[in-house]
């Protein structure tokens, strides 16, 4: 067994939507679920008799026996729950927070708990909680696709869940995940785990490969949290794409056939660091732009932070790391990025690890000197270990 039980490093700022959802599926579960698992369903509900017909009920035996094994709550799970023969808005999101037991809610909390603080610090309270529902409908509807015409419902949090699992996989991919791992009598211990790893075998092993494999009627909706997590993933990488290759595609289309290699390496040299940035980022190709020399071109993203264009720097610096991981001067790629992540919002996470790769690949006393300074500026503002 390979249980999450922590994270590092953490944001400083309080998670106030990821508790405010834990606090609303717990109380849920207190006020709705725990009572009503203990009453029998009532004979004359008409709902019941729409659940014992979508069971095939044929005989007054048959629904005897079944209404003596149900409680009055499996009549608000298929009430409430999304069917996907009867799909509507309402259950859509009323899904997200029904659970079917106290290990099925205490499961998706503390992976809520874990996962979702990086995640709401780097987007903000409102897109967090946007993400949130957003991915949960994903999946839900992902999971519809494979059961058309069922009217098994749906229920819990788990899609949404695996959403913020998605984008803490493409946004925090070098965090660290505390995970107890209990294989008897081996080994029976926690063990600070690459995030990605750790993430990789929740998607791969723990919901590919059974969804894959093994039947359906298992009781856990792994096509539900495949397409919560492909679609946390996505909008995270959008989030982080889609405006600078809009940006990119701007300044192209005004610089069209243009031979930009020298004219831009003759800009640097005469110091028209804003011209130079307009044809750098007509260049399409990788091999172009490795023409540019590397000190050049940290030049030129420097520039652009030192005149507050952050983004455009960014996408320089993240360019650079991209696809010139062998190059000297790699590691003034990553203290360069850090410095612009510094400046944005909700970016001191992202910032801590550029500073990190930064250390890990330098051999520069000065420039490891001021990283580490960085990252003692960063801890003493943030609850870095959980």
């Amino acid at each position: 067994m390979f249980l999450p039980i922590g994270d590092q490093p953490n944001p400083p700022e309080k998670a106030y939507v990821t508790w405010v959802l834990m606090a609303i599926n717990i109380l849920v579960f207190v006020v709705v679920t725990l009572p009503l698992l203990r009453v029998q369903p009532n004979p004359n509900d008409p709902l019941l008799l729409e659940y014992l017909h979508r069971l095939g009920v044929t005989s007054l035996r048959q629904a005897q026996v079944i209404t003596a094994q149900i409680s009055a709550y499996d009549l608000i799970v298929f009430q409430h729950g999304f069917k996907s023969a009867a799909p509507s808005v309402t259950t859509l999101f009323s899904s997200l927070f029904l659970h079917a037991g106290i290990l099925h809610l205490a499961g998706n909390m503390l992976f809520l708990w874990i996962f979702g603080d990086n995640v709401e610090h780097r987007l903000g309270w409102l897109s967090f909680l946007v993400l949130y529902l957003f991915t949960g409908m994903m999946a839900t509807l992902f999971f519809a696709l494979f059961m058309q015409g069922s009217y098994t419902p749906l229920i819990g949090a788990s899609g949404a869940i695996s959403g913020v699992l998605g984008c803490y996989f493409v946004w925090f991919p070098q965090n660290k995940v505390k995970t107890f791992i209990f294989l008897f009598p081996f080994i029976m211990d926690s063990f600070y785990l690459p995030a990605r790893l750790v993430l990789g075998v929740y998607l791969i092993v723990d919901n590919l490969l059974p969804f894959l494999f093994t039947q359906s009627g298992s009781g856990v909706a792994h096509g539900a949290h495949l397409g919560g997590f492909l679609a946390g993933g996505l909008v995270a990488y959008g989030f982080d794409h889609l405006p600078l290759l809009h940006r990119s595609r701007q300044l192209g289309r005004q610089h069209d056939g243009v031979a930009v290699v020298e004219h831009l390496n003759e800009l640097i040299e005469q110091r028209q660091f804003a011209a130079a940035a307009t044809a750098y980022f007509t260049l399409r190709d990788t091999e172009q732009r490795q023409q540019i020399p590397s000190l050049s071109l940290l030049q030129l993203a420097y520039s652009l932070y030192d005149s507050g264009d952050n983004d455009a720097a960014l996408m320089i610096y993240r360019r650079f790391i991209a696809e010139r991981a062998r190059d000297a001067a790699l590691d003034q790629a990553y203290f360069g990025a850090a410095k612009v992540l510094l400046r944005k919002r909700n970016r001191r996470t992202s910032a801590y690890h550029y500073f990190l790769a930064a250390l890990d690949v330098t051999k520069n006393s000065t420039l490891a000197q001021a990283a580490r300074q960085h990252l003692r500026e960063i801890d003493s503002r943030s609850d870095i270990i959980r």
